[in-house]
């Protein structure tokens, strides 16, 4: 038996996903620690990982697998792929250690220097240069280092994405990098197709720290011997696939090319589509990034709208608003008890930080519209549901503004996609057919593996057995409430802001 062996490093776990690489069907996945992973908050709006907790976790998460895939073995794995939580900057020295711990996706002190950077550089050079504001992404948290950490900094050797250190880890010490992981680092120059010279001269950098370049889909490196041995794989196990985890998650619902769109519903949300021009938002409110299959002769950009208060508004409210003990489908239920629009009720998701879709403004989550004589549990649990997605919408407004057309979404059979209400508010606002199947990130980067080690000749050959699970239609005979919901919810938003 062939198999691919996809991990994912998530902020909360490491997954692992085996997958058979003739029949695509899943052998075993599972993941690592079975609570949460902590998060170093040594001050508010910071937030840390130590990487080496990350590598730990792959290995206890590895062994775990093992046990859970009966009657096979991890020597039959003929590649691994890797999913990363994107974003993260670790920076390590030639030794190849960390130097401190990596400062994640969700930690907020770099904005002050993205914004300087912005100035400096050039609002217009920066969108058409970088297609984004280097905002609050991986150059600038670096520039922090810099500033606030200047011993750190000058011991470093090279900078990475956490998928970037844990090929590392698996190789021995092979240290590289992907178009697609400096785009999304803030270090690409989409018109020059180099590494950006403005980032780099503006914040200060050697661009010696920059790890070399290589395909997102290829033999980027192999297990060394002494990896090989403690996890149970095959020495020389190529390494084959790494892409951060939106891109990623596009991959794992075959979504590759102009046009198509990907969203999650986790604890924050997003809708990534493909883009097949250079373009960006003059607002920087979604961001643009290489898709894992761009490359200087093929524009393959992916635009990410990404909602930090969804998922983890849905859980407030269990914990807060739901009766004692009532499960999230039950919730559900409860909630579609009340009609589309909630009987006039409004809630703004944006409780979880800053939203770059409202310019990095902390607007927070508010309830509007309540009337005391009128709504229940019933109406906050669906105002709640109908807020997220109207977040969406707000979102897939802006990308439609830059030339995209979204007619289909392609979504996860999991997490707010799980509840049949959320998903047809969203068919019925946005006017898109929504497609559920059965996947996830470890199972998309065991796959984008076999692409890389040549296993399978495209995606469409490795994602021929995607198991589709529903579609959702666009309710037509109430197309006209969800409008009028989602207009009356931009307009309380608006003077939110405001």
């Amino acid at each position: 038996m062939g198999l691919l062996l996809g991990y994912d490093i998530g902020t909360s776990s490491v997954k692992a996903s085996l997958v058979d690489a003739m029949t695509g069907q899943i052998v075993a996945t599972t993941f690592w620690p079975e609570q949460e992973a902590p998060i170093i908050a040594r001050k508010a709006g910071w937030a840390e990982q130590e990487p080496d907790m990350w590598w730990d976790n792959l290995i206890s998460a590895t062994k775990k697998l093992q046990t859970c895939a009966r009657g096979v073995s991890l020597l039959d794995v003929k590649a691994i792929g890797i999913s990363y939580q994107m974003h993260g900057l670790v920076c390590i020295d030639k030794d190849k250690q960390a130097l401190r711990p990596s400062i994640i996706w969700c930690d907020g002190r770099a904005v002050p220097y993205g914004n300087k950077a912005f100035d400096g550089i050039g609002h217009e050079r920066c969108l058409s240069h970088l297609l984004n504001s280097p905002g609050n992404f991986t150059a600038a948290k670096l520039a922090w280092v810099k500033e606030n950490e200047p011993e750190v900094f000058d011991n470093i050797y090279k900078v990475m994405l956490p998928g970037d250190f844990i090929a590392m880890k698996l190789s021995g010490g092979d240290v590289n990098t992907t178009i697609s992981g400096l785009s999304e680092g803030m270090f690409w120059d989409f018109k020059e197709q180099e590494v950006s010279k403005d980032v780099m001269g503006f914040f200060g950098f050697d661009e010696s720290i920059i790890a070399d370049i290589v395909p997102t889909f290829a033999v980027q490196a192999t297990v060394c011997k002494a990896v090989a041995d403690e996890l149970g794989i095959k020495e020389g196990t190529p390494i084959s696939y790494r892409g951060g985890d939106q891109p990623n998650n596009a991959l794992s619902l075959n979504v590759m090319n102009p046009g198509e769109v990907a969203a999650t519903g986790g604890t924050s949300g997003v809708v990534y589509g493909v883009l097949g021009d250079v373009n960006y938002d003059p607002l920087s409110r979604v961001n643009t990034f290489a898709h894992g299959n761009y490359s200087k002769e093929l524009t393959r950009l992916g635009v990410l709208l990404c909602i930090n208060g969804t998922g983890i508004l849905n859980a407030w409210m269990k914990r807060n608003v739901a009766p004692e003990g009532m499960s999230y489908s039950d919730m559900n239920v409860l909630a579609d008890t009340v009609p589309i629009g909630s009987d006039g009720l409004s809630i703004i998701p944006f409780g979880n930080g800053a939203e770059r879709i409202l310019q990095n403004k902390e607007v927070g989550c508010s309830i509007q519209g309540l009337n005391f004589n009128i709504h229940k549990k019933a109406h906050l649990l669906r105002a709640a549901q109908e807020g997220i997605v109207f977040s969406f919408k707000q979102g897939i407004d802006i990308m439609e503004g830059m030339g995209m057309s979204i007619k289909d979404i392609h979504a996860g059979h999991a997490n707010m996609f799980l509840n049949p209400m959320f998903c047809s508010t969203l068919a019925g606002v946005t006017g898109a057919t929504i497609n559920l199947y059965e996947t996830d990130g470890g199972i998309g980067a065991a796959k984008g593996a076999g692409i890389g080690a040549g296993i399978y000749k495209d995606c469409d050959e490795a994602f021929s057995t995607l198991k589709h699970i529903r579609t959702v239609e666009p309710d037509l005979v109430n197309k006209q409430a969800y409008i009028d919901a989602y207009n009356l919810w931009i307009e309380r938003l608006n003077k939110v802001i405001d």
